[in-house]
């Protein structure tokens, strides 16, 4: 079922949804006057494209607003200690994930009630019509923990990437720039425009540069450290016996920092795996951050999908500047994110790449 909800052909009917809520998602940026929270806010974008792309829940904004806050609360007090007392944070944990249950089966009766207008099968339509198929009607409990398993696999890590991503334009100008001459290379920017029409599927995934760009992001910031797996078969690695059954634990960011071929790799450079040097390609398993063998990460297509379709939008229809003196230090827990969050500002843009004014800006510049 869920090589269906990340088949080339779902990822083709998201792509749309995708480019809308993040297009939605910079324009407010871009109108606030203040500078905006990064990671606080590319956690909502993500929550977003969950409940809007792969669910393909109709919530009124006032109602998504306050799913996403519940839903921080629920995540925030998810590995709490298990202690129920008044107050604990394993109490909070559970009145929020009662609350999210509530608040997605009303969502999911909704959209089992209302079919009209659809134009394409979200993961949600795959998942129901997969029961379907294999002769059984899926409960509602089950619809709900698929439910909240998808918003969960969409949520954090896409968030720190994203967030990673803005940082590193920020800090790389020239590589947002290289950025743009290929979109305008490739006929998809002309004059500040996205040219309609112009971002599928295949089109994005002819742009090489860019996928170097979000390679090298998820190298340098892998959003989690590594995972966990049983093993199978005894064996000796480094002189050392592990026994069949034992779990392991492997680093992806060790991995990353220590590949003997990866050249400097503490320098942010996305020609690394561009087709003069392509450091991932130079032997098995030195490059994983969606993890490795036949338990690799189910969404790692849509996350990439999403991270070049926002890329492309910064690209080409956005200004954005650091609010602070310096960029934050990093922190690794839960996953990798700015310990500020990234204060950033965003410019609306128009047309032609000039800054839109708010009426406070105009009326002040016309008086000087």
């Amino acid at each position: 079922v869920f090589s269906k909800i990340f088949s080339h052909e779902a990822l083709e009917s998201y792509l749309p949804k995708i480019q809308l809520v993040i297009k939605d998602t910079l324009r407010a940026w871009g109108s606030n006057p203040e500078s905006i929270n990064v990671y606080h806010e590319t956690q909502k974008l993500t929550f977003r494209m969950a409940i809007r792309v792969l669910l393909g829940f109709r919530i009124p904004d006032e109602e998504l607003n306050h799913l996403f806050e519940v839903y921080q609360q629920f995540v925030e007090n998810v590995f709490s200690l298990p202690v129920d007392l008044p107050f604990s944070g394993y109490r909070r944990g559970i009145r929020a994930r009662e609350t999210l249950q509530k608040g997605l089966e009303k969502a999911i009766q909704e959209k089992l009630q209302n079919t009209q207008g659809k134009d394409y099968a979200d993961a949600l339509d795959i998942l129901i019509e997969s029961g379907k198929e294999h002769g059984k009607e899926l409960t509602m409990q089950e619809l709900k923990d698929g439910t909240l398993e998808l918003i969960f696999a969409a949520y954090a890590t896409t968030a720190s990437a994203s967030t990673s991503l803005i940082m590193q334009l920020l800090k790389h100008p020239r590589v947002l720039e290289k950025l743009r001459e290929e979109l305008r290379s490739k006929g998809i920017l002309h004059n500040g425009c996205i040219c309609e029409g112009s971002l599928r599927l295949d089109n994005i995934n002819s742009l090489h540069y860019l996928d170097c760009v979000i390679k090298e992001v998820l190298r340098l910031f892998t959003p989690i450290s590594g995972g966990y797996r049983t093993v199978l078969q005894t064996f000796e690695l480094d002189g050392f016996q592990i026994p069949k059954g034992w779990s392991v634990m492997y680093s992806i960011r060790d991995t990353h920092d220590t590949a003997p071929v990866f050249k400097d790799v503490d320098v942010f450079d996305p020609d690394r795996f561009g087709q003069g040097r392509s450091e991932d390609k130079d032997g098995r398993f030195h490059y994983l951050p969606f993890g490795g063998g036949v338990r690799t990460c189910l969404g790692k297509h849509l996350a990439k999908l999403f991270l070049k379709a926002l890329a492309i939008e910064l690209a080409s229809t956005s200004r954005f500047e650091l609010a602070t003196r310096t960029f934050p230090k990093i922190t690794l827990v839960p996953v990798v994110h700015p310990v500020d969050g990234l204060k950033v500002k965003f410019f609306g843009l128009d047309s032609n790449q000039n800054e839109i004014l708010t009426g406070a800006d105009a009326m002040l510049g016309a008086t000087v």
